[in-house]
């Protein structure tokens, strides 16, 4: 199973805000850091907002902060969250189902093995994503050569 674009985005963006310490980094900050377009990591922010995941505040003074509730976030919530609930593969097939829909034992299959990805990340939050030694290394990056 490979992740969205988004997914990985918001993951990223929750573990960056988790080492954040006493500053606020903005959207445009944490865009340039991941190397990403400022488009996309607002469309994510804005979901991760609406989540209560992070609190975003604009103007002077303004930026992105991670909350307790995105602290303590299942990784397996939030995958599902911006992968939806969707099959790994689509039987129906748009306007040709597969023939073997009826009797295919292969979606059930790959129905559990999505559930067990799922279940695996389920216990497994935001906080433990950064724990040593992946936090210190993760705010030196999001330092970057410019050491701000």
């Amino acid at each position: 199973m490979r992740l969205l674009r988004s997914t990985d985005l918001a993951l990223r963006v929750l573990m960056r805000l988790a080492v954040a310490d006493d500053t606020s980094p903005t959207t445009r900050q944490v865009a340039s850091d991941m190397d990403v377009p400022y488009t996309h990591a607002a469309k994510v922010v804005a979901e991760l907002q609406h989540l209560g995941l992070v609190d975003a505040r604009r103007g002077r003074g303004g930026g992105l902060a991670l909350t307790e509730r995105g602290r303590t976030a299942s990784v397996g919530t939030v995958v599902r969250t911006f992968e939806g609930d969707g099959d790994v593969v689509d039987c129906e097939g748009g306007t040709t189902p597969c023939p073997l829909n009826s009797a295919c034992r292969l979606r059930g299959a790959l129905r559990r093995a999505q559930e067990a990805f799922f279940a695996t990340l389920d216990p497994v939050t935001v906080g433990d994503m950064v724990a040593e030694p992946t936090g210190p290394l993760l705010l030196g990056i999001s330092r970057g050569p410019r050491g701000d």
